[in-house]
């Protein structure tokens, strides 16, 4: 997912409070790069996704039905060439295990892994692989079968996640990240990226539970964050384009963020997101 970087701030976040999450949340969850880490690594003891996408959804329900071991076979037995996603991505799924099959393939084959209408396919892609630069088979076997192995820790739901946030505004066991569709980018890089970003910070500022909000770094949010009360702070990202940009923090107390990170810890998610094997 296009969340790894920030998985060393979540992880210091987390380490930084004075309670052990029950259930870590995701409201926007898309692919849950990082709820998956804070699981896998221990730092919360449940995890609950959330998302409207109904795509993105399809692939959640998959793995955490029954059909997860058989996604993950499809995916290292599937053919890959440009007659073949062209195929795939070109017919209308005639079940939930097709969409999430051909989902997880447009993620894989579009630029960015941009998931909104009308984002082009790879050319060039990583290495000069063209369509094939981010179709890594064993890697995303690996990781499906991990979730898999894992599902009974982990919740989905497909819905609104501001939604989310008001039904478990009093979760003191409960640690957020919030993570919305941008207020810029939003309409390029999602399909559902209608927020309402005034409500949802205040929502996010009435939970009892802590949270740690990422966003692009916008002067209206900037503003409506110091309002509520809430802290901001600054972090380097990069981009699916591996151009530096800056990320704005929002949290109650982010003390935590100025201080050095620990970013060389081996994990098992992180052994995980390792795509380069060459079976891969």
């Amino acid at each position: 997912g296009g969340k790894t970087w920030l998985v060393p701030y979540v992880r210091q976040w987390l380490r930084s409070l004075p309670y052990h999450p029950l259930e870590f949340a995701e409201p926007f969850a898309g692919g849950g790069t990082v709820g998956l880490s804070v699981l896998f690594e221990g730092l919360a003891q449940k995890l609950a996704l959330i998302e409207i996408d109904p795509d993105v959804g399809a692939v959640w329900r998959t793995i955490l039905g029954l059909q997860g071991e058989r996604l993950a076979s499809e995916i290292v037995s599937f053919d890959f060439s440009a007659h073949t996603v062209k195929a795939v991505l070109s017919k209308t799924p005639r079940d939930q295990f097709e969409r999430a099959f051909q989902t997880i393939l447009r993620n894989r084959v579009q630029r960015g892994g941009i998931m909104a209408p009308g984002a082009g396919l790879f050319k060039q892609g990583e290495n000069g692989r063209g369509l094939a630069s981010r179709w890594y088979p064993k890697t995303l076997e690996r990781r499906i079968l991990a979730i898999c192995e894992n599902r009974h820790r982990i919740r989905f739901r497909r819905g609104d996640g501001l939604q989310f946030i008001r039904e478990n505004a009093n979760r003191k066991d409960m640690a957020f990240l919030i993570d919305p569709p941008y207020t810029m980018a939003g309409r390029r890089l999602y399909t559902h990226s209608e927020v309402d970003h005034e409500e949802l910070l205040r929502a996010t500022a009435s939970l009892r539970g802590d949270f740690l909000m990422t966003y692009d770094d916008a002067q209206p949010i900037r503003n409506l964050a110091k309002r509520l009360g809430l802290a901001t702070h600054l972090v380097p990202m990069k981009s699916t384009h591996h151009a530096v940009m800056s990320e704005l923090l929002i949290g109650r107390d982010l003390g935590w963020a100025k201080k050095p990170l620990e970013l060389f810890e081996d994990t098992l998610f992180k052994n995980l997101q390792a795509h380069g094997d060459a079976s891969g």
